[in-house]
């Protein structure tokens, strides 16, 4: 590993391993995520030369430069970076060209906080997260989730976390500029980060196309609102409409697509354990920001507030887990989903193994829930299999405040979010 960590010391990144892995195996890699998340910082340590597409200096030369000779960016000693290609959708032609003339491995190493309107095969592509607990060091590791989901665990006591201490991670959220930040201040990045969306990144899309501001932050608020939920769409422009703001189906879609985009969402997709015949899963995906600190900006919360409104905090745990859980997940090709059927069994979350085995998660903020969230996993899964589906290979509440990680007797683990690690 190459590069230097700059002046504060480097938290090591699930994207690490992988980065390294894929440089193995293909010519190019790309690393996407929403801005600010880590990328170009990690990248940089996986590269020996590098190129700014986005660099302000000399009127911004480098973007010119790319535009007009998109190829001679690419000169320099490889793995070579080049930070947010996709602003020039010349670019990542040119990086397959290349590539293509090589046929070596290793060769470029792509970052980008948004999407292109359309992707061609041939690069392969990490979706970065913010940091999760254990990345930024506020969780001990003492559970290994991969570990977890192929039934090997420990029961043990733990360090127990308080109620203030989530809350102040769920405002801070894992932007890395934002791990140090005191308490008090924990809220403003974030705040600051979201009026930047809101300003400037979504109107940023292709070359400047034009979203009314206002109609993006009532939208905002409206998901925000809806956080953790598998709310529909009519009722999130409902709550547009309770703003004073009009927004059209068409528009909220055009709208929600740009947002998305900007790696804004970790929405989980339904799952189904059925093999053709069997019970009926809902389609509807269940909403999540990429960080719990961006909802909680937009509703104008503090740790402070958040202690009178119990409601919103269960909401934002759920979603501070959800992004642990698809960091975790990712380090060992696994992916996060959610389950929903129409008789509203529920989970809150469903971790799919590369092998085709599944686990099922519900998550609760504080012990008083565990039982609950115990007895609705063994009833949800005990109704998947009297109706021919797969049953789950673990069964897991990950909650918010205990002192322990342990198998029940019911046969449903309990380990807190602040023990847990990839």
């Amino acid at each position: 590993m190459s590069g230097t960590a700059g002046a504060k010391e480097y938290k090591n990144r699930t994207a690490d391993h992988l980065i390294e892995a894929y440089l193995k195996l293909g010519g190019a890699v790309c690393v996407e995520g929403l801005r600010s998340c880590g990328k170009t910082t990690t990248a940089k340590r996986h590269a020996k030369s590098a190129f700014f597409v986005e660099d302000p200096q000399n009127d911004h030369s480098n973007r010119q430069l790319a535009e007009l000779e998109p190829a001679l960016i690419l000169r320099g000693d490889a793995p070579r970076l080049i930070d947010e290609y996709q602003t020039v959708p010349e670019i990542e032609g040119a990086v397959l060209n290349e590539t293509e003339k090589r046929q070596k491995a290793g060769q470029f190493i792509l970052t980008a906080s948004s999407s292109p309107l359309t992707e061609n095969g041939g690069i392969a592509r990490i979706r970065m997260h913010t940091m999760s607990l254990y990345e930024s060091g506020d969780s001990s590791g003492a559970v290994s989730l991969k570990d977890l989901c192929d039934g090997v665990f420990e029961a043990q006591t733990v360090k127990e976390t308080g109620l203030e201490e989530l809350l102040y991670y769920i405002v801070r959220g894992g932007f890395p500029e934002n791990i140090s930040a005191a308490p008090e201040k924990a809220h403003l990045m974030p705040r600051a980060y979201v009026e930047d969306v809101i300003g400037s990144d979504v109107n940023g899309l292709d070359g400047g196309a034009e979203y009314d501001t206002g109609k993006v932050r009532a939208l905002l608020k409206a998901l925000a609102k809806n956080e953790s939920t598998a709310a529909p769409d009519a009722a999130v422009l409902k709550d547009v409409s309770a703003n004073g703001v009009s927004l059209s189906r068409v528009t909220a879609a055009k709208y929600m697509s740009a947002l998305k985009r900007l790696f804004l969402f970790n929405d989980l997709a339904p799952f189904s354990p059925y093999n053709g015949a069997g019970g009926r899963v809902k389609q509807a995906e269940k909403r999540h920001f990429s960080d719990p600190s961006i909802p909680a900006a937009l509703l104008n919360m503090t740790g402070l507030k958040l202690l009178g409104d119990i409601n919103t905090v269960k909401a934002l745990f759920e979603t501070l887990a959800v992004r642990d859980l698809c960091v975790y997940a990712q380090s060992f090709g696994a992916k996060v989903f959610s389950y929903l059927d129409y008789k509203n069994n529920e989970t809150d979350a469903v971790i799919e193994l590369a092998d085709g085995e599944w686990c099922a998660f519900d998550i609760a903020l504080g012990a008083r829930r565990i039982d609950e969230g115990a007895a609705n996993l063994n009833k949800v899964c005990a109704d998947i299999i009297k109706n021919g589906g797969k049953a789950p290979r673990v069964k897991c509440v990950i909650c918010g405040i205990s002192n322990a990680a342990y198998k029940r007797n019911d046969g449903v683990y309990v380990v807190p979010l602040t023990a847990l690690k990839n």
